[in-house]
């Protein structure tokens, strides 16, 4: 099995055993997403939490329609632009942080049972390397293929 296809199996595996575990938290999984960015982010604006979250704008911005009518979001008058609204937690969604953050911690020991109890630092460590290699390197647009490189690939 290649090293692409056990990553996303297993992160695919952990999103479905979060779901399982938090149903009862009311809450889906791109939900859970939002507020446990939010929290770290606590009133950026929209377009950037939607970098951060890696999906479309529009996608986020009916997102946290559907939350806010749920109780999880308020949005407040940005203070340096007041055509912005900010994107802020509620004391619903502060109460489910805790319990989220712990269905995590749990699910995270079940993953790394029976590994050396230094398997999650090295792990860790070794995958933001990775995703540090692979986000510092862009193409060079003034690199070009050369055609017989173009035409071997056909």
């Amino acid at each position: 099995m290649s090293l692409g296809a056990v990553l996303t199996d297993t992160a695919r595996l952990m999103r479905v055993r979060f779901d399982q575990r938090a149903r009862h938290l009311g809450l889906t999984r791109a939900q859970w997403s939002v507020i446990a960015t939010l929290a770290r982010n606590e009133g950026i604006k929209q377009t950037t939490l939607a970098d951060l979250l890696e999906i479309e704008p529009i996608t986020l911005c009916r997102q946290i329609d559907r939350m806010e009518e749920g109780g999880w979001i308020e949005r407040r008058i940005d203070p340096t632009d007041r055509r912005a609204r900010l994107p802020h937690l509620t004391a619903k969604a502060h109460a489910v942080l805790e319990k989220g953050r712990a269905l995590a911690t749990g699910l995270y020991a079940e993953a790394l049972a029976g590994l050396p109890p230094d398997a999650e630092t090295r792990l860790v460590e070794m995958l933001a390397h990775m995703r540090a290699n692979l986000s510092d390197r862009r193409p060079d647009p003034a690199e070009k293929i050369a055609p017989e490189k173009i035409a071997a690939k056909a």
